[in-house]
């Protein structure tokens, strides 16, 4: 897995998990999906991703997105 996989999939999962939590849970567990996004959104034109910095520190090989 690489570092781009890796951030992607932790988007996906952390957007799933916060739609059925506003779903089951709360209302306002949607605004978790909304900073995901803006988040998701921000990297695109910066190419800073928090998640990715803390992928790099666990060890996950670097791949071309975030370098």
């Amino acid at each position: 897995m690489t570092l781009d996989t890796a951030v992607l999939r932790f988007a996906g999962c952390v957007v799933l998990a916060s739609a059925l939590l506003s779903i089951y849970v709360h209302p306002w567990w949607i605004v978790l999906t909304i900073v995901a996004g803006v988040n998701m959104i921000q990297a695109s034109f910066t190419g800073f991703c928090p998640a990715a910095l803390v992928f790099k520190k666990l060890g996950v090989k670097p791949g071309n997105a975030f370098n």
